[in-house]
């Protein structure tokens, strides 16, 4: 009951920061130089006056900038993310079609990268000062430092153009018609290597915070107690060490979701994954408004929701902590 109470307070407050950060995204992107009626003028070939008031009073965007803010937030309320200038499509129903995959693309990176870089971290920190502590951290601090473009295309290289192993780009073959397991096994061939791009990065933040801390906890006196009773040091390590150490990462990891998807921008771009990330970064260059908003709607309600289930999370990895402390 205490649960259900803390996340209802908890989505109330999500609510409440995801609308200030509509409003301050649109007054944000409103006062952006460029103008939408203008891009849509040039590809249509005329770029008279009059042309141009049509199209600014066609989409409202000749109206007061506070009745702008009203309309959309009202829109907003039943699911109305407004409409395409460019594609000419509501927004919400290209949200529908190109969230999934970014979903599957940051979900299959996270859940990797989480794995491994726990791994890698308990493996570095049980062989502290040893070689292959030494050749973790490297690795680790390596692939940190690169840029996730750098990476992504020097995969592309390798496994694609060189060994022919993989495909380079998009989610799906072009051309072929495929159906049942052969359609997942092609998207899973087309998924490794922008999963494999995003994951490398975000491992070796897990790996270098597990091993941190897990070389924190191993030193206290709750842990030497349990050693001197006689305890196997496979179980100290698993229901002493790593259960303490890993509420670091968890934390982390509630913050990396978020920076998931901002990654995936990148990403996206470079292995043609038609994804939000890659939706976003052709609304900028288009200056689609509404499709730019729909964007960082929905991208902030994910970050929100990642964090509340963070909390529970918390709570459930270690039950001292009491939820809404």
């Amino acid at each position: 009951m205490e649960r259900l109470e803390y996340i209802a307070q908890r989505v109330v407050k999500g609510v409440v920061v995801l609308l200030g950060i509509v409003v301050l995204n649109f007054l944000l992107i409103r006062l952006a130089p460029g103008d939408p009626a203008a891009v849509m003028a040039g590809e249509a070939g005329a770029s008279d006056e009059l042309f141009l008031q049509q199209l600014r009073q066609q989409f409202g965007l000749d109206r007061p900038l506070w009745e702008q803010l009203w309309a959309y937030l009202a829109n907003i309320l039943s699911f109305d993310f407004g409409f395409s200038y460019r594609q000419q499509r509501p927004v919400v129903d290209l949200l529908a079609e190109r969230l999934p995959p970014t979903l599957l693309l940051t979900g299959t990176a996270f859940v990797l990268s989480l794995a491994a870089g726990v791994t890698l971290g308990v493996m570095a920190a049980r062989r502290a000062g040893r070689w292959s502590d030494s050749a973790i951290t490297v690795v680790a601090l390596f692939f940190y430092a690169t840029p996730l473009f750098w990476v992504g295309l020097m995969g592309v290289f390798l496994f694609s153009v060189t060994l022919g192993w993989l495909p380079a780009f998009g989610m799906g073959s072009v051309g072929v018609t495929l159906t049942g397991l052969d359609r997942w096994a092609d998207l899973a061939r087309h998924l490794v290597l922008p999963a494999l791009t995003l994951t490398l990065f975000h491992m070796a933040v897990y790996a270098r915070m597990t091993r941190a801390s897990m070389l924190e906890v191993r030193d206290q006196d709750f842990v030497r107690t349990a050693r001197a009773k006689g305890v196997g040091e496979g179980r100290i390590l698993r229901r002493h060490v790593l259960r303490n150490a890993i509420l670091p990462v968890v934390t982390i990891a509630g913050m990396k979701a978020g920076y998931l998807l901002g990654g995936s921008i990148v990403v996206e771009t470079v292995f043609a994954w038609p994804g939000i990330g890659r939706l976003a970064y052709e609304a900028v260059l288009q200056r689609d408004y509404n499709v730019l908003l729909g964007v960082f709607l929905v991208t902030s309600a994910v970050v929100i929701a990642v964090n509340l289930v963070t909390d529970v999370v918390y709570s459930l990895v270690d039950p001292r902590i009491e939820l809404g402390a």
